[in-house]
């Protein structure tokens, strides 16, 4: 089988396609916008990997990409929500027109099956918790509006067109591969400054809740969503349970043994006071899916900075009192 992964080279993406490639029979292609990006898969080895780089612009060539292509995983996104409001149009042809002339092409290149990675985080907006996914959808981010039309224009090409799609309402994932200084993470990017020592800001009081979800338990939800077989095609996924901003921090002072620095800031007009996610719908469908606790994705994340950044980078003093 042939499988395209478009904008393969970030958190989520990178670790879909070492999962991927473990299907040595299959042949994973992996698109993203500059070579350089995929070092870190490319460090593993694997065989039957390419690599692609594309802007993954809204003019891209996307025959030449599908051409022989069976599965499309578009991991896509321009956008991050603490900031898509600032330029709405903008960001909208660049995701939900981008995402309609790829729709467009996967039909004419008879793609067999799209897998979009949406947001179980913004998409139903300020709704009661836990949130299923039969529940309203009324974003407060341009980022939320983006990922719910790409949703929409999925149903429809698939109604146009026939083809088989899963979308996968993704809460908030951490872990390994994720970039520690980024705009999105909260669990690594919290984690990332412990270590170093670093002041975290904290927007609010912390009372903000949010569903956090290990990636490998991420990946693990989405093959089994991929590959089952099932009457639904979207699917919430993540732990099924909130933890304030609070609690993680606390989590990650006793889980690492330091002492944190936190600012806390003005609270922001995109963050939802509480969000987490009901799962029922995927454990009904494919089994429970028994997420690990924040403390040990905590411990797996530190561990991979200290053995991927080294001590020079963390902190000796720091890495010590990980083990």
């Amino acid at each position: 089988m042939n499988v395209l992964l478009l904008g393969a080279a970030g958190f989520i993406g990178t670790n879909l396609a070492i999962e991927l490639a473990e299907k040595t029979e299959d042949r994973i292609t992996l698109v993203d916008k500059c070579m350089d990006y995929f070092l870190p898969i490319k460090q593993l080895g694997f065989h039957n990997i390419q690599y692609v780089e594309s802007k993954l612009l809204v003019n891209t060539d996307f025959d030449e990409l599908l051409a022989g292509q069976d599965v499309v995983y578009h991991l896509v996104s321009t956008t991050a929500p603490a900031t898509s409001n600032q330029q709405i149009s903008k960001e909208l042809e660049a995701n939900v027109v981008f995402s309609s002339n790829l729709f467009e092409a996967c039909a004419k290149n008879n793609v067999k099956q799209i897998v979009f990675i949406s947001s179980g985080g913004t998409v139903y907006g300020q709704a009661d918790c836990p949130l299923k996914e039969t529940t309203a959808t009324n974003p407060i981010s341009s980022y939320g509006i983006q990922k719910i039309t790409i949703e929409k224009l999925l149903y429809l090409y698939s109604y146009m067109y026939g083809m088989d799609y899963r979308i996968i309402r993704l809460s908030n994932p951490y872990g390994p591969y994720q970039r520690p200084n980024g705009v999105l993470g909260a669990v690594t990017t919290f984690t990332y400054k412990a270590l170093r020592g670093e002041e975290i800001s904290v927007y609010g009081d912390g009372s903000v809740v949010r569903d956090f979800i290990y990636i490998d338990d991420a990946v693990k939800g989405i093959m089994k969503i991929v590959n089952g077989k099932s009457r639904h095609h979207i699917f919430n996924l993540g732990c099924g349970y909130g933890t304030s901003i609070k609690q993680l921090l606390d989590i990650i002072e006793d889980t690492l043994n330091i002492e944190l620095k936190i600012t806390y800031k003005g609270s922001r007009q995109v963050d939802v006071p509480v969000n987490y996610l009901d799962i029922s719908r995927y454990e009904q469908e494919f089994g429970k899916l028994n997420p690990i606790s924040l403390e040990e994705g905590i411990k797996r994340t530190a561990e991979f900075m200290r053995k991927n950044y080294g001590a020079d980078f963390i902190g000796s003093a720091n890495v010590e009192r990980i083990g």
